[in-house]
C-alpha cells in the first residue's frame, strides 16, 4: 500500500478484537432466559467470522468469550450453560471453520476449564492448524491483568536462572511471553452493546488500537454493523505517537 494511501487511512485492520457484551441485556429485553442470549449471539459469532473471512483483509479475529471475572463470580449455573454450548458450537461449527480456512487458536488460562471441554478445544485447534487464512482467536477464563502478570513472573525466573538480565528485558521480551506471543496487536477493538470500557481486555495488545463502541447488543450485531466499524476505522487517522502531516 503507498505512503499516500496509508495517510487517508485507507487500510483495513490486520487484527480486530470484539467485546461481545449485551447477550443478558437483548435476552431480557424479550423476557427470555439469559441463555438464549448467548444462544443468539452465537449466531452473531458465525456470521461476523464468516464475513471477516470472506473479506480476506483480516489476518486475526479474536473474541472474549469468558473473562477470568466471568468465570468466578457468575451463577454456576449460566457458567455451565455456557460451556454447554461452547461445546455445542466447537461440534456445529467445525465444516464452518474448515470450508472458510480459518485457523483456531485460544488465550487465557484453559486449564480451568472443564476437562471434556479442553478436550474439544485442543482437537480444533489441532485439526485446524493446516489452514492457510484467517485466525480466529476465543479468549477463554481470560484476564488481561493475569497475563501481564503471568509474562513478569516468567522473565522473573528466567534472570533468576541467570538466562536474561534485567537491562535485557524489552518491550518485545515482554510480548514474548504474553498468551498472546506470535499474534499481531490489536488494531480495531469492537464492544457491542454501548458500555465504554475494555474490562480487563487485551490491556498490553489493544495500546495503539483504535476502539469502536456499538450501542448495539450483540445478539444483534451482524454484517451491517461489522461494515460499519471497519468504514468507521478506515477513516481514523492512526499516528502511532507522531504527528499528523499536511
Amino acid at each position: 500500500m503507498s505512503a499516500s494511501k496509508e495517510k487517508r487511512g485507507e487500510r483495513a485492520p490486520r487484527h480486530v478484537a470484539i467485546i461481545m457484551d449485551g447477550n443478558g441485556r437483548w435476552a431480557r429485553a424479550r423476557g427470555l432466559a439469559r441463555i438464549r442470549g448467548h444462544e443468539e449471539g452465537a449466531n452473531s459469532v458465525r456470521e461476523i467470522t464468516e464475513e471477516c473471512a470472506r473479506l480476506g483483509t483480516i489476518e486475526q479475529l479474536t473474541f472474549y468469550a469468558l473473562s477470568y471475572d466471568n468465570l468466578h463470580k457468575r451463577p454456576k449455573t449460566e457458567i455451565n450453560a455456557l460451556f454447554k454450548l461452547l461445546r455445542k458450537y466447537l461440534h456445529q461449527e467445525f465444516d464452518t471453520l474448515m470450508k472458510n480456512n480459518i485457523r483456531a487458536a485460544t488465550i487465557g488460562e484453559p486449564q480451568a476449564l472443564p476437562k471434556y471441554l479442553q478436550e474439544e478445544i485442543a482437537a480444533t485447534v489441532e485439526k485446524s492448524s493446516r489452514n492457510t487464512g484467517m485466525r480466529l482467536c476465543v479468549a477463554l477464563n481470560y484476564s488481561a491483568r493475569r497475563e501481564i502478570t503471568h509474562a513478569a513472573r516468567e522473565l522473573a525466573r528466567l534472570v533468576r536462572k541467570g538466562a536474561l538480565s534485567p537491562e535485557e528485558i524489552t518491550t518485545r521480551s515482554v510480548e514474548e511471553h504474553l498468551f498472546t506471543a506470535g499474534m499481531p496487536n490489536v488494531d480495531l477493538l469492537i464492544r457491542s452493546g454501548g458500555e465504554m470500557r475494555v474490562s480487563d481486555f487485551l490491556l498490553w495488545q489493544i495500546s495503539y488500537a483504535e476502539i469502536y463502541v456499538s450501542d448495539v447488543c450483540w445478539p444483534d450485531f451482524r454484517t451491517p454493523q461489522l461494515h460499519e466499524a471497519l468504514g468507521w476505522f478506515g477513516r481514523r487517522q492512526r499516528r502511532f505517537g507522531a504527528i499528523e502531516e499536511n
